[in-house]
């Protein structure tokens, strides 16, 4: 059956629905006729439903064949459109804008098929209807010729703005007013547009009054400023005052929106004596003009910034501040069952004007000027966050980075405030809260320079529990969305924080998220989260230990499911830390599940392993390599899952394609990446250079240096990390190199060089870690054949020649060997010695590195 695909499915909807052969037999349409003639058909005899549903299909008819449909199918629908219904003539509305959008037919075929049909139900009895029809008139009206509008639309809105006409009719006219005066040049707006606005102002109905009041915006913006000071401003003066509130709310959100077109003049002589009377009256009238006034109140304010006296500023600010409290100066003790229908209308409309006043906050701020924030608005922040509704403190919770960012060096006044939001009863408060939780906290340990504001988080004892509650109050509760994002968000916590609270307080919490968690998204972040946090400890035997867990607990877990999370990890590892980092702890342990019992283990890995492969260089790793070809090797030769062996052939393909393919294409994308590499091994090796001087630093000065006066020395020293000496050394001495006769100066330039690294390191956006989660996003891999061939990187730059095992410092290696971690060769590993269980731990039979491959 050729339908198109509308048709069909309501086709047999329909005779699902009937009951009786009569009713089958009158829904039933001839297979053999074309979509021209089965629409033709429908329209004509076919039921309401039918004739909806190809309406609906129309634009799909005017790509296919836009004649034949014109022709055609058109003439049926204008019939068919006389009669319709209201479910028909939003159908119809809706396909007639999206016959435009698509441009399937000229302008000129449009207007002269469509425009009519369009104009003809304007002023449908049905409002819905009508407003469908007036949207896509409004489309239209962009794209048609100055000509046309002025014979089709302009002149016959002459007559329908009358007075004689329907509400509805001036209504219409009011709106397509707004859209015509951008249209046509200043002359002919003053001529034969601005005396119908003039006339629907003052229109009798209040109705009408404040449509084209909501219009005077659009009409100022095409006529300039002249001509809106000597027209449109006269006009919002008078439906300023008007006797309809919603006319008064109308013109005072017009004037709000038009104060960047009037002078200074016009600003203090009349918009500001209009709005100080409309703030005073707004007590006395509805709670709607109050909703309105919270709402535009910043705007106001920003506008009419310099033109206030001292006495007008500080009355408008308190203004803000009664707004700010509203309705919680009444306290009810009875029962909200109790509470009258209206009260709780009115209370309703106090909790929007809270609202609309936590947006306005930082405009506030500005606006009294955040060295007077103690003194002006802190009690004010401070109701708001702790106001008693939800949508309040949600949006305080979205403005408070945009807040701490002008307090600056004031940021440290609203400290408590943060720790209130983290421990929000509320998860959507939490949740508009950590989207900027990394910035805050970034400018809560860094603003101000003073020694009163030094340490700012050391000063705030509570930030610490407050983010594990949150964290744990997250985890909690069914919306994992939020738990995974606030996972996300705590990888920018080495920032803030020292390397031993994240370990005590934090790290062994995302490893168990890892191994425990349902959610797979979660478990990713944490995962991701917990390398970060890994990458930036300060301590080798607290990274060792950590490294042990994933391998043991993981990567030989009793569980697929935490083998399979294992190869994330490794995937993040790739990313985050530099090539010699994975090589020598998780390589191995990597490919080691290519012996895995569960197919899916298998296959994750294949899809992992170019990564793999684009971690090693040649020859220092050729032993590993040859380790990564044999694993391949035996997947080829043993792999009995047909979905498995397939990934792998696919993958050895690839593999082996990757030294012609990205020689010749990529070599300067790899030059790149091997940069990239290269200053992350520096990080990593600067970062154990710390530990050390730490160490040397406790020793001789016989007291600790505390990971707080670290931060306070590293915030000191703005050295860049690209500021260093080219002629560091990549390799840093071990503890045995060590001896109390270094001097003294190479100690401190060292120390300098550390503090210069951690600066960088922990930038709020991550430093290089950023660049390097964007650059390992996408797939490739370095330049090393299938079958151990040298790099072309080794051949064609000096920088890039192999490392050997001399260039891996000592202090890389812990004094005792990690298991399954060594940077050797391996023996090749049975499958039936792996377990043929799931539920049996799994260990990795490794050879030392002295064998040779």
């Amino acid at each position: 059956i050729s339908f198109p695909p509308p048709l069909q499915i309501l086709s047999f909807s329909c005779l699902l629905g009937c009951s009786t052969p009569e009713e089958i037999e009158r829904l039933t349409v001839d297979e053999d006729l074309s979509d021209i003639e089965r629409a033709v058909y429908l329209l004509s005899a076919g039921q309401d439903v039918q004739g909806t549903s190809v309406i609906a299909n129309l634009p799909f008819l005017m790509r296919q064949n836009p004649t034949e449909t014109l022709r055609r199918v058109l003439p049926k629908v204008r019939e068919a459109l006389h009669v319709a219904g209201v479910e028909m003539q939003l159908t119809a509305a809706v396909s007639f804008l999206t016959i435009l959008q698509d441009e399937s037919v000229s302008i000129h075929s449009y207007t002269h098929s469509f425009l009519q049909v369009i104009l003809l139900h304007l002023e449908h009895r049905d409002t819905g209807v009508s407003n469908a029809w007036l949207e896509t008139l409004l489309s239209v009206i962009e794209v048609l010729p100055k000509e046309t509008l002025r014979h089709e639309i302009l002149n016959p809105l002459v007559s329908k703005a009358q007075l004689s006409q329907t509400v509805q009719s001036r209504l219409v006219s009011c709106k397509i007013l707004g859209k015509l005066t951008n249209k046509f040049d200043a002359h002919t707006i003053k001529r034969e547009i601005l005396p119908l606005v003039k006339s629907l102002c003052q229109d009798v109905e209040y109705e009408v009054r404040s449509c084209m009041c909501r219009q005077l915006e659009n009409i100022a913006q095409g006529i300039g400023t002249e001509l809106t000071k000597s027209v449109v401003l006269p006009e919002l003066i008078e439906l300023s005052r008007d006797e309809g509130s919603s006319v008064r709310l109308a013109a005072f959100e017009t004037l709000v929106n038009l104060l960047d077109i009037f002078d200074t003049d016009d600003r203090s002589q009349t918009i500001l004596p209009l709005v100080k009377s409309f703030c005073e009256k707004s007590f006395k009238a509805d709670e709607s003009i109050l909703i309105s006034l919270s709402f535009h109140l910043g705007k106001l304010c920003h506008g009419l910034y310099g033109i206030f006296t001292p006495d007008q500023h500080l009355r408008f600010l308190e203004f803000y501040k009664k707004l700010c409290t509203l309705g919680l100066q009444q306290e009810n003790g009875h029962n909200e069952n109790q509470i009258p229908p209206q009260i709780l209308e009115q209370e309703k409309k106090y909790i929007s004007v809270r609202k609309n006043c936590a947006y306005n906050f930082p405009a506030m701020t500005v606006f009294v000027d955040p060295k007077n924030f103690h003194m002006e608005l802190y009690s004010t922040f401070f109701c708001l966050c702790h106001d008693p509704e939800v949508p309040v403190r949600y949006t305080i919770a979205i403005c408070f980075y945009e807040v701490s960012k002008l307090l600056n060096s004031g940021v440290y006044l609203i400290h408590q405030e943060l720790i209130t939001l983290l421990q929000d009863e509320s998860l959507e408060v939490l949740d508009a809260l950590i989207d900027h939780l990394p910035e805050i906290l970034e400018l809560m340990s860094t603003g101000g320079e003073s020694s009163v504001q030094e340490n700012k988080l050391s000063s705030l004892p509570d930030l610490i529990p407050a983010l594990t509650a949150a964290e744990q109050r997250a985890a909690a509760s069914l919306k994992w969305r939020i738990h995974e994002k606030l996972l996300q968000k705590y990888a920018c916590l080495p920032h803030v924080i020292s390397s031993d609270q994240i370990y005590y307080r934090f790290l062994q919490r995302m490893f168990t998220i890892v191994m425990t968690n349902n959610v797979l998204p979660v478990q990713k972040a944490a995962s991701r989260t917990l390398c970060i946090f890994l990458r930036y400890n300060r301590k080798q035997e607290q990274r060792h230990e950590v490294i042990q867990k994933l391998i043991e607990q993981l990567g030989q877990g009793k569980s697929y499911w935490n083998r399979l999370r294992f190869l994330d990890t490794c995937e993040f590892i790739i990313e985050i830390f530099s090539k010699s980092f994975f090589c020598k702890y998780f390589f191995l342990p990597a490919i080691e599940l290519t012996h895995d019992p569960v197919a899916n283990v298998r296959m994750k890995l294949c899809y992992l392993l170019p990564k793999v492969k684009s971690t090693l260089k040649i020859p220092a790793d050729k032993h590993l390599l040859q380790q990564l070809e044999m694993c391949v090797r035996k997947l080829l030769c043993q792999e009995k899952d047909k979905d498995v062996l397939a990934i792998v052939k696919r993958v050895s393909i690839t593999l082996a394609r990757m030294l012609h393919f990205f020689c010749i294409k990529f070599q300067k994308k790899f030059y790149e990446k091997d940069l990239l590499d290269q200053e992350k091994e520096r990080e990593e090796l600067l970062l154990l250079e710390m530990e050390q001087l730490e160490k040397e630093k406790q020793q001789n000065d016989g007291r600790p240096m505390s990971d707080k006066m670290f931060e306070k020395k590293r915030r000191d020293t703005k050295t860049p990390t690209q500021s260093l000496p080219k002629n560091i050394p990549i390799s840093v001495p071990g503890p045995s190199s060590v001896t109390p006769s270094t001097s003294k100066e190479i100690k401190k330039s060292k120390l300098i060089r550390s503090q210069s690294f951690n600066n960088q390191a922990f930038h709020a956006k991550y430093g290089n870690l950023e660049k390097c989660a964007s650059k390992s996003s996408t797939t490739g891999y370095t330049p090393v054949s299938g079958l151990g061939k040298t790099s072309v990187l080794s051949l064609t730059d000096d920088s890039f020649r192999t490392r050997n095992a001399s260039s891996v410092p000592p202090s890389f290696s812990p004094n005792t060997p990690l298991p399954s971690t060594s940077r050797g060769t391996g023996n090749s590993v049975d499958p039936k010695s792996s377990g043929s269980k799931d539920t049996q731990p799994r260990k990795a039979t490794l050879k030392s590195r002295k064998s040779n491959p």
